[in-house]
């Protein structure tokens, strides 16, 4: 597994405050979730196939793997999943070179976590190549360390991504905050034992406990990250 940054300094798993922010990143803090499904309905296009638009909920927020792999049989599409991937992907790399509007409340709650020196993570199932053309609009300064989908051995929705974020920062996943926006980034999140907030994007997100729901990054900041630790 690899990451942008070592390791920092270990940080007391006693302590009731909270440890480091992890966030997700395609429709947590870019709006670019209708991105990728346009990716992939310009793909099968070419292919000479079209896409359902129930599919889309299906293919959300997961890794491309998974998605990928959906829709090559959900559609009996003559393409490898390697193959198929490259497509998305630069598809997708050709969208965001164009516009990638952030979401509301992002660039601000992330600036109040840079200036407050809150140990900040970029978790995503996206590959690195997409990560680091994000991150020149979103700002690698604001991250401590960003996790690829493509760095860990398994993504989203298993805890690894999130469990590796905490374990470089030195964090006790239970003093992490986490940010998502789909049922399997919550998920994955909540498999690792943090505590997350989901700001629902393409498909609605039930509460439950350990979790809180809201309707955007407006109603997030530091002192409602740090509330939510040890309640």
């Amino acid at each position: 597994m690899t990451s942008t940054v070592p390791a920092v300094g270990t940080r007391t798993a006693q302590s009731d405050n909270l440890q480091a922010v992890l966030l997700d990143m395609d429709g947590t803090l870019v709006d670019t979730e209708g991105f990728w499904w346009d990716a992939e309905v310009e793909a099968f296009a070419k292919l000479g196939h079209a896409l359902d638009d129930s599919w889309r909920d299906v293919v959300v927020g997961g890794p491309m793997s998974r998605s990928a792999g959906f829709l090559i049989e959900a559609t009996g599409a003559d393409i490898t999943l390697p193959e198929l991937t490259v497509l998305l992907n630069d598809a997708f790399e050709h969208r965001i070179s164009r516009a990638l509007p952030l979401m509301p409340g992002a660039a601000r709650l992330l600036a109040e976590l840079s200036a407050h020196e809150v140990p900040t993570a970029l978790v995503s199932a996206s590959h690195r190549r997409i990560i680091d053309r994000v991150l020149e609009s979103l700002g690698a300064h604001h991250f401590a360390l960003t996790v690829a989908g493509d760095e860990v051995q398994r993504t989203k929705p298993h805890p690894d991504p999130y469990l590796h974020a905490a374990a470089r920062l030195g964090a006790d996943p239970a003093r992490c905050a986490v940010v998502e926006d789909t049922a399997t980034g919550v998920a994955a999140a909540e498999a690792a034992g943090c505590r997350v907030v989901a700001v629902p994007s393409v498909a609605p997100i039930a509460p439950s406990p350990g979790r809180t729901v809201v309707s955007s990054l407006e109603e997030v900041d530091l002192p409602f990250l740090r509330s939510l630790i040890g309640h």
